[in-house]
């Protein structure tokens, strides 16, 4: 093998390496809002389901529109 190939080699392997680690850093920091979007979803439903079981007797969600 010339030396001319084996830097061409090595060359794109530090490259291809340098690559592996910006996608894993990009990868980590979208599972962590990922995470972070989860959790504001399950407060969210928690939320949700404590006001469904509160209830609203002024406005019932089934009632009709006044207009009606």
């Amino acid at each position: 093998m010339d030396n001319q190939r084996l830097i061409d080699i090595e060359t794109k392997l530090a490259y291809q390496e340098d690559l592996v680690q910006e996608l894993n850093k990009t990868v980590h920091s979208q599972q962590l809002k990922l995470d972070q979007l989860d959790e504001a979803l399950r407060s969210l439903a928690l939320r949700y389901a404590s006001l469904l079981e509160q209830g609203d007797s002024e406005h019932p969600m089934d009632a009709k529109p006044p207009h009606y």
